[in-house]
């Protein structure tokens, strides 16, 4: 397998999760989002992923874009550890928790949407608080969908919902948002970080970090 990915990128970062968990071997090809323009407009990249977003995972000839779609491929192609339970409906509250962070959090503080508001004339601060701003409303939602969580999201491991969350919480303690009203999150966030599969997709542990 080959993942084409930015140490800083959430969305590679959850799928570098995933394939850690499930012990899956891959080769990384760095993929700089803010060098030289961004090598992610480079025609052999958009080849790949016409959007002009990361991750991107080939396995052969497949090529796969959208982190979540690439953690269900993984999850039908690599059952074994399972990412999603067993019941559909915990099946279903996992990949809620999932989506929750992938589409209503994230989009909102990507970097192509904080480019936009910089050549809108917001100033850094500014930029800052509004990433902060949907983290939060973002996180207290979370917050209450986590009700039933203990060491992980949902269950006795970590899962989807993990994948997603974890890299989410790194960029929130980047951009300056606190934990404490979330401590849930926190508990979830300590107890995955104790994990190798976390810790070696980290970004500062990626052969592209800066």
């Amino acid at each position: 397998m080959r993942l084409y990915s930015y140490f800083r990128s959430s969305a590679a970062f959850r799928v570098r999760i995933a394939l850690n968990l499930k012990q899956l071997p891959y080769e990384t090809v760095p993929v700089h989002l803010l060098r030289a323009g961004g090598e992610q407009h480079q025609q052999s990249f958009v080849a790949r992923s016409p959007a002009h977003l990361v991750p991107v995972l080939e396995e052969g000839a497949t090529v796969l874009t959208q982190s979540l779609a690439i953690m269900e491929y993984l999850e039908e192609t690599h059952p074994q550890p399972p990412l999603l339970p067993t019941a559909a409906a915990e099946r279903a509250h996992v990949r809620a928790l999932a989506l929750s962070v992938a589409c209503d959090i994230h989009p909102l503080n990507n970097l192509r949407v904080l480019r936009v508001l910089q050549d809108a004339g917001l100033d850094e601060a500014r930029r800052r608080a509004w990433s902060q701003h949907w983290i939060e409303i973002g996180f207290g939602a979370m917050e209450r969908l986590l009700s039933d969580a203990d060491e992980f999201c949902h269950g006795g491991r970590p899962g989807m919902a993990d994948c997603c969350l974890i890299p989410q919480v790194f960029n929130a303690l980047r951009v300056g948002c606190a934990l404490e009203s979330y401590p849930r999150i926190a508990r979830v966030h300590h107890h995955c970080m104790q994990l190798e599969a976390f810790q070696q997709a980290t970004p500062e542990a990626q052969r592209d970090a800066e």
